[in-house]
């Protein structure tokens, strides 16, 4: 299945899992030369995932799904993403901290000690796991409001060229 599909079907099996009036919910995946790197099984795997992104650009796919009376949405965004070059005892030594065996791609983006993103082009809270311009306006759509925008909560956000998009 393709990325864009394997995230939406993912996270829409999330929201459906979930009883309520609104739920959201969102998967995020790693795709490196078309193949997905999920959540690593273990400290090898994470290893090897570290070790294939360093100093190479890989796609981040971020699948929405949002549930409620007002309606439902299905969203995915792409971002592209560089990692910095980085030594093999960095891997080892943020492998051994256990970071980033519950993340896509063996790696958060908000990780401070690691830093292993050099750029992104689109959505840096996509590549987090949740594109939150996106969801806001998801979920205005459906009449939940939001208690401030994303630019409100994070400076980042402003920048973000998600800030004016349209969701389908």
């Amino acid at each position: 299945m393709e990325p864009d599909r394997a995230a939406l079907a993912v996270a829409s099996a999330k929201a459906a899992a979930v009883p309520g009036a609104t739920v959201l919910a969102a998967d995020t995946m790693v795709v490196l030369e078309g193949r997905v790197l999920g959540k690593p099984a273990s400290p090898d795997e994470a290893a090897d995932m570290l070790e294939a992104l360093g100093g190479r650009s890989h796609e981040v796919v971020t699948g929405m799904a949002l549930r409620a009376d007002g309606g439902a949405r299905a969203v995915v965004r792409r971002s592209t993403v560089r990692m910095r070059p980085y030594a093999r005892r960095e891997i080892e030594a943020y492998v051994a901290t256990g970071a980033g065996l519950d993340k896509a791609g063996a790696y958060g983006i908000q990780d401070d000690r690691f830093r292993p993103v050099e750029a992104i082009e689109g959505c840096w809270c996509n590549v987090m796991g949740l594109p939150l311009w996106t969801a806001v306006r998801a979920l205005a759509e459906v009449g939940c409001r939001a208690p401030r925008r994303p630019d409100q909560a994070f400076a980042r956000c402003a920048s973000c060229p998600l800030r004016s998009e349209d969701v389908a």
